[in-house]
């Protein structure tokens, strides 16, 4: 269980730029807001993280490959060589994304 702690601890500091995550105001209120905010963008790449394995194990079950529910288990959603800190973000606020019941069904 603490290497899973330190894992996260690791993956939410990685996001922590400008400071290496260092608080650096003595107001508890703003202590929390750094804290709060820096987990909430962790989360969201968790939950983005987790979208997309699950999208390449959709794939992978179509290509015929198939995986015991411990080969999953040892899956990490702490990945962060897909994401670029400090590059350029453009979001198309047009575009509907897909559904995510429909991408999240691995047949358990």
């Amino acid at each position: 269980m603490t290497n899973k702690v330190e894992a996260y601890n690791g993956f939410s500091k990685w996001f922590c730029f400008g400071g290496e995550g260092v608080i650096a105001s003595n107001d508890p209120e703003q202590q929390e807001k750094t804290i709060k905010y820096g987990d909430l963008v962790a989360n969201a790449v968790i939950f983005h993280n987790v979208v997309d394995l699950t999208e390449v194990l959709l794939q992978l079950r179509k290509e015929g490959f198939f995986w015991e529910r411990e080969e999953i288990a040892a899956l990490s959603p702490y990945l962060t060589s897909h994401i670029k800190r400090f590059g350029d973000y453009l979001i198309a606020l047009d575009t509907i994304p897909q559904a995510l019941d429909e991408k999240l069904n691995l047949g358990f």
